[in-house]
């Protein structure tokens, strides 16, 4: 085990001070904001740069070692290895319980903190081992299509708040001194989609949207929440970059709402400023911009290589620069960085609780939490004793992808649905399983290219000899620049690094040293050499790559995408010619994250005939179907459609690199739906997404209908235990079911109220499941609804009350919703607003009253885009209360003077 010595030892160490003092930013009896200061007063100004992007570096003379301060904790610790993995956080809205949310939140903290302390104790300063975590995300899921939607709270601002102070409340702690996780509130403020254009977009909202839909759950995380740090987006805000607003950073977030935390970049979102916004013309324009605008860290490295030419042409101050950097060690300082271990309660944690199974436990309530019934025409529960035979087809039904969804980290014992189901099942059911048929039916060409084998390669060594191979020349910097600072041959470029360096090998041998090391982040590579012809014929050639790549051949340029994007395909069409060698050069480069790159063809073959296209449908499957009793169909999703920013997701009917184009089930699950229902067996559904889907009708035709959403590492466990009978379910939608793609607005309209409206506030249709709807096993009946005054002011708060009574077979839980319409408006107010919430847990028989408090002021109020402030409508408020935004079992009216 390494020794780890503590900070203030270290510094006692190297500098000596007189009577053994500690500097006074080692001096654990001041107070942290002193000892930032002083801290940031000891560095010089290449010092205070290196700390300002997310990859920081060491400054040994002042006792700081280096610190990323990228992780993820969307819905557990991840990208780290083995951890818990909770339900996506688009299931966990569903569940509508803030207590559940906080368990889930403290379970990471928990997992985190051990994660990081074991990482210290190893001397591992890497990527996601570090307390800063990017999570959550509360952007508004204003539209399906938009791929990321699942990492959100759902379309609601008032549930987005909700269930995101509950997430930071159980990340940051409540220690009085120490902060035990810092949560980023993300992606500030008016972001989602569309994906594949967020390095460009502009969002314009208006002023009742911004203030009234996009910005309310940043403000509960912000201000009643206290999250610590906020992560700017990609796409411009009325015309600024989001990461760099001064509208955004300083006059709402720091001045009227004085947050005192710092704010990240979305990664290269600086770089975008003037690469793709052209807010401005070159990066160190973008480095001041970013910085004086209020954004802290750069996620990205355009601070590190551009704030010093910033700083020596008079864009930008030092002192700018300082303010940036307190804010970033008074974080650290807060966490106890800096601190001895002893001192700090949260480094107590032991490892083994990562993982552990309380922690398992606590997924498999969250994932029972979030099952959500929208149809059951009492096929459910199961009658296990007279079914005896169950089918069970569909593409997620074995899937461990779409349990984990997107930033997740490692199960160590998923539990598929399948799996699940059969586990749940009566020793003398007889369990037929088949895939049926795939998400969805294309031809994939851009996933199936051969890398370009050594035999086709080859460049002139520095003996002068010509082998296998290209010359690969690195550099440790991501634009090719100066003489390289490492040369060898590599016989195929087939490379996935991930978070090491290219070097790694050759430093594990001792051909090079540390010092010669490439780094693991911010550097590009020149390969170059000749490229044999494979034959005559189209290719598809280009390559595979994590961040940008250039090809050329014979001295054109074939290949441009010198941007920083996740791995992705950048193909061209190239003709070779039989016996032909040509020229061949590639640069790449690696900015952050994940580096990869690989070289790859493939053969365009002769399209098929029309006849030989189409999925088709297993004779196995059919005939499991027709003998069984019951069958089961898993699909819908999984986050490698859904998604951030997929490039390989292009010319695929229904999708675009991330988002999709189309809601409705895919054809080829439509077609096998179709087929199992024409066996006349009944056919229950069960949905994994992380969105809404259209059915095309299918709906009035399956016997039921369960969302499992991406339910993590014990979905399958909590999908069969609804479909047995062993849990009942009382999930809601936290997102409107439509019923067509037809139904929505043009996506690329911030407005809320455009075409037939977005969500539930808005919607003008007939939704397909409305917003908040979710079915029981038993039946509720509501009563007694009262509200405490009949006349207020704008200042004053009341209370409204409903008696709720479980008047069915089953013990279960309801989530009593509350809803406010301005029943009489010219301020063009929303249709109503869910204004609060509470999931009550009721036995058969039971009665329970449950009580609500309201403030006028934050209940029943909009936007004054004149004076700039929310205000109060006099007049008539029906408050609605039921079991959806739908489904209004009881009704009152309060009038405000």
């Amino acid at each position: 085990m390494k020794r780890v010595f503590t900070f203030c030892l270290l510094f006692t160490i190297i500098f000596g001070y007189a009577q053994n003092e500690p500097p006074s930013y080692a001096n654990t009896s001041l107070d942290f904001e002193t000892r930032a200061k002083a801290l940031v007063n000891e560095m010089t100004l290449d010092e205070k740069i290196s700390q300002v992007g997310n990859n920081s570096a060491a400054i040994p003379r002042l006792g700081i070692n280096e610190y990323d301060w990228w992780n993820e904790c969307l819905h557990g610790v991840a990208r780290a290895g083995t951890a818990t993995v909770f339900p996506q956080a688009i299931a966990m809205a569903a569940s509508f319980d803030r207590e559940m949310m906080l368990n889930v939140a403290n379970v990471i903290s928990d997992e985190a903190r051990a994660k990081h302390h074991e990482a210290l104790r190893n001397e591992d300063y890497g990527r996601y081992k570090g307390l800063t975590f990017w999570s959550p995300n509360i952007n508004i899921f204003r539209d399906p299509r938009w791929g990321r939607g699942h990492e959100t709270y759902g379309e609601d601002p008032y549930l987005s708040g909700q269930m995101g102070i509950q997430f930071v409340n159980g990340l940051q702690g409540d220690h009085p001194k120490y902060m035990k996780l810092v949560a980023t509130a993300k992606h500030y403020a008016v972001h989602n989609g569309p994906e594949p254009e967020r390095h460009s977009f502009n969002a314009v909202p208006n002023v009742r949207d911004l203030w009234e839909t996009y910005l309310p759950a940043f403000y509960d995380l912000v201000v009643k929440g206290k999250a610590y740090s906020v992560m700017g987006a990609y796409n411009r805000v009325d015309g600024e970059s989001a990461s760099a607003s001064w509208m955004l950073l300083e006059d709402i977030l720091r001045n009227r709402w004085n947050f005192d935390g710092y704010v990240v970049s979305d990664c290269g979102a600086i770089r975008d400023i003037h690469a793709f916004h052209k807010i401005v013309n070159t990066p160190e324009e973008s480095a001041a911009v970013g910085v004086r605008r209020g954004c802290d860290l750069n996620c990205g490295t355009v601070y590190q290589l551009w704030l010093k030419k910033a700083v020596e042409t008079g864009l930008i101050s030092e002192g700018e620069i300082d303010q940036a950097v307190y804010r970033l060690m008074l974080a650290r300082l807060k966490l106890g960085m800096f601190d001895p271990p002893e001192m700090v309660p949260f480094a107590q944690i032991p490892y083994d609780v990562n993982n552990s199974k309380p922690h398992d436990k606590v997924a498999l309530k969250m994932a029972q939490k979030s099952m959500t019934l929208l149809k059951n025409d009492g096929i459910l529960p199961f009658n296990k004793d007279q079914i005896k035979t169950i089918a069970v087809v569909g593409p997620n039904a074995n899937s461990v992808v779409a349990l984990r969804a997107n930033y997740h980290g490692d199960a160590s014992n998923p539990v598929t649905v399948i799996d699940g189901i059969k586990k749940a099942a009566a020793n003398d059911v007889e369990i037929l399983y088949n895939e049926g048929c795939p998400l969805v039916d294309y031809d994939d060409e851009q996933m199936q290219h051969d890398p370009v084998n050594e035999k086709f390669l080859s460049s002139i060594n520095a003996d002068g000899k010509k082998v296998n191979g290209l010359k690969g020349e690195y550099f440790n910097n991501n634009a090719l620049e100066g003489e390289p600072d490492f040369v060898r041959t590599d016989e195929k470029i087939t490379f996935y690094w991930s978070d090491q360096s290219p070097v790694e090998t050759e430093l594990a041998q001792g051909i090079i040293s540390p010092e010669e090391k490439i780094n693991k982040d911010n550097f590009s590579v020149r390969w170059t050499g000749q490229l044999q012809s494979p034959g005559s014929g189209e290719y598809e050639f280009g390559l595979v790559s994590d961040d940008g790549c250039r090809v050329y051949i014979d001295g054109d340029r074939i290949i441009d995408e010198w941007t920083e994007h996740a791995m992705a395909p950048s193909l061209t069409t190239f003709t070779f010619e039989e016996g032909k060698t040509y020229d061949i050069k590639i640069e790449y480069f690696d900015s952050a994250q994940d580096a990869a790159a690989m070289l790859v063809w493939k053969k365009k073959e002769p399209k098929k005939d029309e006849k030989q296209k189409g999925f088709e449908l297993s004779d196995e499957m059919l005939a499991n179907v027709k003998k069984a009793d019951v069958a089961i169909f898993v699909g819908g999703l999984d986050a490698t459609w859904e998604g951030e920013e997929m490039r390989n997701r292009v010319g695929i009917e229904g999708f675009d690199r991330g988002d999709r184009t189309s809601i409705e089930l895919t054809p080829v699950q439509q077609k096998t739906l179709n087929a199992m229902l024409d066996t006349e067996t009944p056919v229950v559904m069960v949905i994994m997404a992380g969105s809404s889907i259209a059915l095309n009708g299918l709906e009035n035709e399956l016997s039921a209908i369960l969302m499992g959403w991406y339910p993590g590492q014990r979905g399958g466990d909590a999908i069969a235990d609804v479909l047995f009978g062993n849990y009942n379910p009382a999930g809601r939608l936290p997102v409107t079911f439509y019923s067509s793609t037809n139904e929505l607005a043009d996506f690329r309209d911030y407005n809320m109220n455009a075409g037939k409206g977005f969500t539930y506030r808005y919607y003008k249709g007939e939704p397909l499941f409305p917003f908040g709807h979710g079915l029981s096993y038993t039946t509720f009946e509501y009563s007694d609804m009262q509200i405490d005054k009949n006349k207020i002011c704008n200042t004053d708060s009341f209370t409204v009350s409903v008696t709720v009574k479980n008047s069915g077979k089953y013990d279960g839980e309801e989530v009593v919703q509350l809803y406010v319409k301005d029943v009489e408006s010219d301020k063009t107010m929303p249709v109503k607003q869910l204004r609060n919430f509470k999931r009550i847990a009721l036995n058969k028989g039971e009665i329970k009253t449950v009580r609500f408090t309201l403030k006028a002021i934050e209940d029943l109020r909009y936007f004054d885009a004149m004076y700039e402030r929310y205000l109060v409508e006099p007049g008539d408020f029906e408050i609605q209360i039921g079991s959806s935004s739908k489904d209004i079992r009881q009704k009152g009216t309060i009038t405000v003077e």
